[in-house]
């Protein structure tokens, strides 16, 4: 566990008060004559969101809970500009791995590859070609042990897209990630863990 110091209750408490200031600012500014063209608008709705999203962190964190609001995208200005009804979807997966035992790498592509030669010159990175040309990405994840790799942070991010002909993207695969796109994300890293379920 991090030595950094944990969220306590009273700041959930005004994380909470912030949210409900958040609101009647949002609200102010929406019921407005001039709401339509008024940037003080979108101003409230990215305090908003900024607001509802530290707090759905702190009560994660205190609490191992979370709100059922979902603002798509990140804390980045304006969210989601995608459309409301996508003709396709792009699911971006980004997963990092730790090479924590070279040599076990080495020898599961070796029985895997012949020209491999034992100990030959071209090492790991002719290995992870070998087994991620092999095995599906998800194999590797729940093998990754087995691998000798260590499984780090990951992401999951899915995007609103416009329908692709077969290997119209695949020069620049992702080029386009456009946060303002995102539909939802998943994301798994040990900063979010809390090892003591007392705490």
């Amino acid at each position: 566990m991090s030595d950094a110091a944990q969220p306590t209750i009273a700041e959930v408490r005004a994380a909470a008060e912030a949210v409900k200031a958040a609101i009647d600012r949002h609200l102010e500014a929406v019921s407005s004559p001039n709401a339509a063209d008024d940037p003080a608008v979108t101003a409230a709705y990215e305090q908003l969101a900024t607001a509802a999203i530290a707090y759905d962190q702190l009560l994660y964190e205190v609490y191992d809970e979370v709100t059922p609001f979902e603002i798509p995208g990140d804390e980045g200005p304006g969210g989601y500009h995608g459309p409301e009804q996508p003709e396709a979807i792009s699911v971006l997966i980004r997963r990092d791995y730790h090479v924590v035992d070279p040599k076990r790498l080495r020898a599961q592509a070796e029985r895997l590859d012949e020209s491999l030669t034992p100990g030959g010159a071209s090492g790991v990175n002719s290995a992870i070609g070998v087994l991620f040309g092999e095995y599906e990405p998800d194999e590797i994840a729940a093998r990754s042990e087995e691998f000798g790799l260590e499984e780090a942070d990951s992401t999951l991010w899915v995007a609103a897209a416009e329908p692709t002909e077969p290997g119209e993207w695949l020069p620049e695969p992702f080029e386009h990630a456009d946060p303002q796109l995102l539909i939802c994300r998943f994301d798994v890293s040990e900063v979010y863990d809390d090892e003591d379920p007392d705490d």
